[in-house]
């Protein structure tokens, strides 16, 4: 068994990319971020998966209010309504949100002695983040064999994407298989009860479960 991180944010993909982490058998710590987000209905579905999987959270807090994205910055909401999803970088875009989090990760890799960085990228359906792509986790990765004590002593550590080249579709036919629990899940860039149906992550979503066969058991409004 060997012991890995989980970058858990509560939506679809993360909590997907968990069940893989536990399919394969891993003692797993979820690591899930407050950074400022305009609502806190992600980070309490993160929660839920964490509890539903009875595994240990972790939550950590950073002040990333000042970086200009919709999704943390001054704008009213989230975009929405956006054509030709995919072919430009989105005002929901962080800057260096991953790396950061990354960051934070393999430092907590090192104090517990875990060897991998699960994350719930995809590069497939995605809204055009440029940290979503594999060169960024291979250049990551081999930032961290340079950077870290674990990487200097021969033991880097992984940067893992299980479902970084799966449609939407597909990820949730494998969440499905196996028995992930997608109705605690939220990807809405909007908070509330009800999911606005109208983001680009509600528009993937949507679709890929059409696409699947399956119901979303999250609710829109």
């Amino acid at each position: 068994m060997s012991k890995v991180i989980v970058l858990l944010s509560g939506g679809l993909d993360s909590t997907v990319t968990l069940a893989h982490s536990l399919d394969e058998g891993n003692e797993t710590v979820a690591l899930s971020f407050g950074y400022g987000q305009k609502h806190s209905r992600e980070l309490n579905s993160a929660k839920a998966v964490a509890e539903y999987y009875n595994i240990k959270q972790i939550v950590a807090d950073m002040d990333m209010s000042s970086f200009r994205s919709s999704l943390i910055g001054n704008s009213n909401d989230a975009e929405k309504d956006r054509k030709n999803i995919g072919n430009d970088i989105p005002d929901t875009y962080v800057p260096a949100r991953n790396i950061i989090m990354l960051s934070i990760a393999a430092g907590l890799c090192e104090s517990i002695g875990a060897g991998a960085i699960y994350i719930g990228a995809n590069t497939v359906d995605y809204s055009g983040y440029p940290d979503c792509r594999k060169e960024f986790f291979d250049a990551f990765e081999e930032m961290l064999s340079k950077g870290t004590k674990a990487g200097v002593e021969g033991r880097p550590i992984k940067i893992v994407a299980p479902i970084l080249n799966l449609s939407k579709k597909e990820i949730i036919v494998s969440g499905k298989k196996l028995g992930a629990p997608l109705h605690l899940t939220w990807s809405c860039y909007s908070g509330g009860k009800k999911a606005c149906g109208h983001c680009d992550s509600c528009v993937i979503r949507l679709k890929g479960f059409k696409d699947a066969g399956y119901e979303d058991e999250v609710k829109y409004k």
